[in-house]
């Protein structure tokens, strides 16, 4: 006998609380999309996946929240409006094809931003707009400032002139120290994967995403396969390596495809996209995301193991008898790393002294380095309130 009774409805799939607490409590979002997400194979921009993606942006902002966008594409836009058979191998070439390349993506990110009642506002940057204090907070106003005229920022790396950049870079990192520039509770990294898996997606068989990342550590980061996108230059290595700085900094990232339907408005509506990786840092300040996260070290003091473990207690500044090596060439107040004798590189500060300074009086008790360089000279090499641990 076949029973015609209809079957009762499923329950709706249990909630991620911790999912929902993170999103919800982010009022300020920063997106990062990459290169083959906005374009197919042939290089040339898919419009419609660029239209939807400033949808789902409008969406999220018309909740309340603040959105940045930072977009690749540009070198892969002028590939397809060139009409080249791929990417070019040459740096002038590949610098050629992004200046062509990003007028025609900002005016596809235009059109869509406009019919939706917003504007979308352009920034190309590059490194050194990190590196000094003053550029730094110059960067962090204006985008504020967009905030406030409920614009879009859209930032991407100033590849017509940023070598490194286009040679081994990617903008995974560059969405990253924007989101600790800005203090975003929310990173959400748009790519053709669905996130990270526990087992190589390219070999046979069902690869298993994984929901949700307390912490990355290294038993994480041995599952990122490394592989990267035909037209892009990032890969999962690298993704986790960003996560990795905003995550140790206080927010959290999800990591999601962005060649699905609605990916933003579905994380935010607490649906299980991708893989989310939880804050596992303080909330630093943003003086020290700046010297920690944002600006290069332009040299490094090796510490000894005693040194490196009076820093970490957090009650301790650098002192000059705790150095057994001075590297570089910097000068006083330029940021530099604190490594310890192995080349583990556990901290960030500000330098007291100059580069010829710090290795006369390396090695040496404080009196013997006012005897050396004068009364007025610091004690400390690099002072607590001014270094960030950053493992």
């Amino acid at each position: 006998m076949v029973d015609d009774a209809p079957s009762a409805p499923k329950p709706p799939p249990a909630r991620d609380l911790v999912r929902d607490e993170v999103v919800l409590s982010a009022h300020t979002w920063v997106v990062k999309v990459g290169t083959s997400v906005l374009a197919g194979r042939d290089g040339r921009l898919d419009l419609d996946r660029i239209d939807h993606l400033a949808e789902q942006i409008c969406k999220v902002m018309d909740t309340g929240r603040k959105v940045a966008l930072v977009s690749s594409g540009a070198v892969g836009a002028g590939i397809g409006r060139l009409g080249l058979k791929g990417r070019p191998d040459n740096l002038r070439q590949l610098q050629a094809a992004a200046a062509i390349g990003q007028s025609y993506l900002m005016r596809c990110y235009d059109e869509g931003m406009r019919k939706r009642g917003r504007n979308a506002a352009q920034l190309l940057l590059t490194h050194e707009d990190f590196d000094g204090r003053a550029r730094y907070l110059n960067m962090r106003n204006t985008l504020n400032a967009l905030f406030e005229w409920n614009a879009v920022p859209i930032i991407n790396e100033n590849d017509t002139i940023s070598v490194d950049e286009i040679k081994f870079g990617d903008n995974d990192r560059l969405a990253a120290m924007v989101a600790n520039l800005i203090q975003a509770p929310l990173l959400v990294i748009l790519s053709v994967v669905d996130g990270l898996y526990l087992t190589d997606p390219a070999k046979p068989g069902p690869a298993e995403v994984v929901s949700r990342v307390p912490q990355i550590d290294d038993q994480v980061l041995s599952l990122a396969c490394g592989g990267r996108s035909a037209l892009g230059t990032g890969g999962m290595q690298s993704k986790l390596a960003s996560a990795r700085l905003v995550t140790q900094a206080g927010g959290s990232v999800v990591i999601a495809s962005g060649t699905r339907p609605e990916p933003l408005t579905r994380i935010l509506a607490g649906e299980e996209v991708g893989t989310m990786f939880l804050a596992h840092g303080n909330h630093h300040p943003a003086r020290k995301r700046w010297i920690g996260l944002a600006a290069r070290p332009r040299g490094r003091f090796v510490v000894d193991a005693g040194a490196r473990k009076a820093l970490e207690t957090g009650m301790r500044s650098l002192l000059a008898i705790g150095v057994i090596e001075v590297v570089g060439d910097f000068e006083k107040g330029d940021v530099v790393a604190l490594c310890d004798p192995d080349g583990c590189e556990f901290a960030r500060g500000l330098t007291n002294y100059g580069a010829d300074d710090a290795r006369a009086v390396q090695g040496r008790h404080s009196l013997e380095a006012r005897a050396l360089l004068g009364p007025s000279i610091y004690d400390e090499l690099v002072h607590r309130d001014n270094l960030l641990l950053i493992l």
